[in-house]
């Protein structure tokens, strides 16, 4: 008797899927996941307070850029920093 495939990831498994923080949608909730890129974007990120861990709203897209909130303070970032910047969805 031969079965169905099944899928390789669960569903708790697909909502914990990372993507890059430019593809994120406008005033969804993202968490952080992990900076890529070199030593000096790391440290630059780091330094704007873009730790792993960090919860981010995407406020505003202009261009190829972004507007991202952490907390009260809103950080413009580049197509290209924001591209490196995996992030994933916050559960409501």
């Amino acid at each position: 008797m031969r079965t169905a495939p099944t899928s390789l990831t669960t569903p708790s498994q697909s909502r914990h899927q990372t993507y890059p923080l430019a593809m994120a949608n406008d005033n969804t909730l993202v968490r952080v996941c992990t900076l890529q890129g070199g030593r000096q974007l790391a440290r630059r990120l780091t330094e704007l307070g873009l730790n792993q861990g960090t919860e981010l709203r995407v406020v505003q897209r202009q261009g190829g850029g972004l507007i991202v909130a952490r907390g009260e303070t809103r950080i413009a970032l580049g197509g290209g920093m924001a591209t490196k910047i995996l992030v994933t969805d916050v559960p409501a």
